[in-house]
């Protein structure tokens, strides 16, 4: 089975949420936000790239789960949200970690049932799916939001793998 390591960036705050797959669904492992101090960008990049490294180096992911980018008004937030990414990205990649990308719109279709889902809504259904009681912050709810959105999917890509069409 698989240990799945949930992105989601942000120049400023990067949730992560880590979740096992078992024989009989999910198992929580840990989860947080790495908070970026700074004013100087590439600095900022050069932490989220040390703290995702220092997260899969304690917790040994399997694989990599994250947010793709979308264009909202803000074309600048958008590049620096792009950067961020890439810093993740590339952190997992220096451990020959596979990376799986998905739109916020399939991962809360995944979670919630509902592609237009707010986060609270979100945060409610991962705390329920995982069995957490507790705080939870919004963004380590949105990546281990993003870490389930991954392991169905890939439930399902097994599943029909085993499929014989005659």
């Amino acid at each position: 089975m698989a240990r799945i390591l949930g992105i989601d960036p942000g120049s400023r705050l990067t949730g992560f949420g880590i979740i096992d797959e078992t024989a009989t669904g999910y198992k929580y492992v840990a989860s947080g936000c790495l908070r970026i101090k700074g004013d100087k960008f590439p600095v900022r990049l050069k932490q989220i790239f040390a703290g995702i490294s220092d997260i899969v180096e304690e917790y040994q992911p399997t694989e990599m789960a994250i947010e793709q980018v979308f264009m909202h008004k803000n074309a600048d937030s958008a590049l620096k949200l792009g950067q961020a990414r890439g810093a993740a990205i590339c952190a997992v990649q220096l451990f020959d970690i596979p990376v799986f990308e998905y739109a916020a719109r399939q991962v809360k279709q995944a979670v919630v049932g509902n592609g237009s889902a707010d986060k609270l809504q979100v945060q409610q259904m991962v705390r329920i799916l995982l069995g957490l009681s507790g705080e939870l912050q919004i963004d380590a709810s949105d990546a281990l939001g993003i870490s389930l959105c991954h392991s169905n999917f890939q439930q399902t890509q097994r599943r029909l793998s085993r499929v014989v069409i005659s």
